[in-house]
C-alpha cells in the first residue's frame, strides 16, 4: 500500500504492542507505514534500585504485578517533521496485562496551513489491558496559521489499568503576532473504563475563539492533564504542586469519577508543559507506583 494517497498527503501508520516478559516491558510486536516510527526502546528505570511504592485505588491488589515490571520507554519519530495538508497519520498503542510503557515524542508536533490537499489528520488510540500502565506524555503540538486539522484520541482502559498522560497545544505563531488566522482546529478526546465513559470531549477552535471571554480569553497555550484512578489525597497533592510552576499560565484541578483533570490555559506552551511535567513529577509516585525518572530527550 503507497504512503502517498490520491490527495497528495502522507499516509503513516504506526502500531505497538507492549508485553510484560521476564520482568520487563518488551516491544512484542511494531509495524509501521509511512513516516512514522520509533528507533528503540530506552530502560532508564531498574526494578532492583527503585522499589515498587505504595499505588491508591483499587487496583492495588494488582499494583505489585505493573510495578515489578521494568518500564519501557518510547520515542514516537515523525522524520518529516510536520504533518501538512491532506495528511493522514494514525497511532495504534497496545499495553498488555502487567506492562508498563511510557511513550514521548522528540519535539513539538506541527500542523501546518491547510492547502490544495485538505484537512490533516491525527488519529490516536491507546489500549490498557487488565494491570497495565500507559504513560501518554507527548511534546506540545504547534498549530500554524491557517491550518485545519482534526486530531482524535481515544483511551480504552480495562479494569485494573492505570493511565498518565497529557495533550498540549500551540495556536498559531505567538512570537511573530499570528494567531490561528482563518485555521480551524476540530479535537476530540475520549477516556474509557471497563467500557463505561469517563470524559468525552469534542473541541472546535478558530480564530474567534482566542479572543472571545467565552473561549481562551487571549490565550494561545492550553493543555489537559490527566490521571486514572486518582483519590482526594492526589488532588490535593496536585494543586500544592502547581504554585511555583504556574507564572502566567493558569491551571485548574478536579476530580471526577476518580479521574484528575488539570487544565491549562497560557501565553506559552513550554510553560504549560513545565507545569505539567511538575504535575507527573509529584503525582507519579500515587498514581503509577514509581518515581520520576525523566526521559532523556526532554533533556535535549
Amino acid at each position: 500500500m503507497s504512503a502517498l494517497p490520491e490527495g497528495g498527503g502522507w499516509r503513516a501508520r504506526l502500531g505497538l504492542q507492549f508485553e510484560a516478559r521476564q520482568g520487563r516491558t518488551r516491544i512484542a510486536h511494531r509495524r509501521h507505514e509511512g513516516p512514522l516510527v520509533v528507533q528503540r526502546a530506552f530502560y532508564p528505570e531498574r526494578v532492583s534500585a527503585d522499589p515498587p511504592l505504595p499505588v491508591a485505588g483499587d487496583v492495588a491488589a494488582r499494583s505489585a504485578l505493573a510495578c515489578a515490571c521494568e518500564p519501557c520507554h518510547v520515542y514516537i519519530l515523525h522524520p518529516p517533521g510536520g504533518v501538512a495538508s491532506g495528511d493522514d497519520l494514525g497511532v495504534d498503542v497496545g499495553v498488555g496485562a502487567g506492562a508498563h510503557a511510557l511513550l514521548t515524542s522528540p519535539a513539538a508536533g506541527k500542523f501546518y496551513r491547510r492547502g490544495a490537499a485538505g484537512v490533516s489528520r491525527l488519529a490516536q488510540a491507546l489500549h490498557v489491558a487488565n494491570g497495565g500502565v500507559l504513560e501518554w506524555l507527548p511534546n506540545e503540538n504547534i498549530f500554524f496559521p491557517d491550518a485545519t486539522v482534526a486530531l482524535e484520541t481515544r483511551v480504552d482502559l480495562e479494569a485494573g489499568a492505570r493511565f498518565v498522560g497529557w495533550e498540549i497545544g500551540c495556536l498559531g505563531l505567538p512570537s511573530q503576532g499570528r494567531g490561528l488566522a482563518s485555521g480551524i482546529l476540530g479535537l476530540a478526546f475520549e477516556l474509557r473504563h471497563a467500557g463505561r465513559p469517563l470524559l468525552l470531549e469534542r473541541l472546535r477552535l478558530d480564530r474567534d475563539s482566542l479572543t472571545a471571554r467565552w473561549g481562551l480569553g487571549g490565550c494561545n497555550a492550553f493543555g489537559t492533564w490527566l490521571g486514572f484512578p486518582a483519590t482526594t489525597p492526589d488532588l490535593e497533592c496536585a494543586r500544592a504542586s502547581l504554585p511555583e510552576s504556574c507564572a502566567d499560565t493558569t491551571v485548574a484541578c478536579t476530580l471526577v469519577d476518580g479521574v484528575l483533570v488539570c487544565r491549562a490555559l497560557g501565553m506559552r506552551a513550554d510553560r504549560v508543559k513545565h507545569a505539567f511535567v511538575d504535575l507527573w513529577r509529584a503525582l507519579r509516585p500515587a498514581l503509577v507506583g514509581r518515581r520520576a525518572v525523566t526521559p532523556r530527550i526532554w533533556a535535549t
